[in-house]
């Protein structure tokens, strides 16, 4: 007990130092963004905090190997969990049977969030990290299930904010990538930055960026795409102030889209807008149309 406790901490601990749970602000400005009540907030936030727990163990636990290898994680958190193993399973069974009993005391629409985020996570840890082209799929389609913690299935307006994180989650991906590329190529771990080289992968970021402004664009909010422009804008220069400097630029750019959300109660795309029931076209659209 005392050593899964002490695994978990020390999960929490790395993972929050370098913002890697950064899901969890999104589904929180999400859940204020559709006003949900403070108690629906903490459940889901706890909620939140334990699927992270459990998709960076396993994580963890899956990249052990490699890990004892690096200079970098061969550390004293990583021989711990090395030498109680056993201690990491059962922590993992319990994460899983908590969450499965939040979601059955307060809302089936949690399982979601479990088995597709967890899934995808598993997945990307197990095989899809190291399958070019995939890994950056997994983590769009895992940005978008791990945002569902924050509203109900049946919430359009939720999807629509968590499908913005998506793309986000895409191009952050495609950066870390990047990050990784030397380390990932002396490994032989073919990622889409070893195996469409930098340059191109960086075009693919940038792609993605716009990608990401038009739907915001279209669906949102003009001005939410305003930020992503100006990182399609930036120089790659050192690959972690890079990516540094475009989660502040998409940070901004999701912080307005929440709070415009929460002010007006829907989107004001230019094609599209989207309140809690459904999306219509936009106003300006039905008056051109006329």
């Amino acid at each position: 007990m005392i050593a899964a406790l002490r695994i978990l901490l020390n999960v929490a601990v790395y993972r929050l130092q370098r913002l890697e749970m950064a899901n969890m602000g999104g589904a929180l400005l999400i859940m204020l963004a559709l006003r949900l009540s403070p108690t629906e907030v903490a459940v889901r936030l706890g909620f939140a905090f334990l699927l992270n727990l459990l998709v960076y163990l396993n994580n963890d636990f899956l990249d052990l190997p490699t890990d004892l290898r690096s200079p970098e994680r061969d550390d004293a958190n990583t021989r711990y969990l090395r030498d109680h193993r056993g201690a990491a399973v059962g922590a993992q069974l319990g994460l899983v049977g908590a969450m499965l009993l939040v979601a059955g005391v307060w809302d089936l629409g949690l399982l979601v969030p479990l088995v597709v985020g967890g899934g995808v996570c598993w997945l990307y840890s197990a095989r899809l990290k190291h399958v070019a082209g995939a890994d950056i799929t997994a983590m769009m389609i895992w940005g978008a299930a791990m945002l569902t913690v924050a509203f109900p299935p049946t919430h359009v307006l939720g999807w629509v904010l968590a499908g913005l994180l998506a793309l986000d989650s895409a191009v952050f991906e495609t950066i870390q990538v990047i990050r990784d590329h030397d380390a990932d190529r002396e490994t032989g771990v073919r990622t889409t930055a070893v195996a469409l080289g930098v340059p191109r992968t960086l075009a693919l970021a940038r792609g993605l960026l716009v990608l990401g402004a038009a739907a915001a664009a279209v669906a949102v909010h003009p001005l939410v795409a305003v930020p992503p422009m100006i990182g399609v804008t930036l120089p790659l220069g050192r690959p972690a102030r890079y990516w540094n400097q475009i989660r502040l630029l998409l940070g901004v750019a999701f912080l307005f889209a929440a709070g415009w959300v929460w002010l007006h109660g829907a989107t004001a795309g230019w094609l599209v807008r989207c309140a809690a029931d459904g999306c219509t076209a936009s106003p300006g659209l039905s008056i051109m149309s006329q």
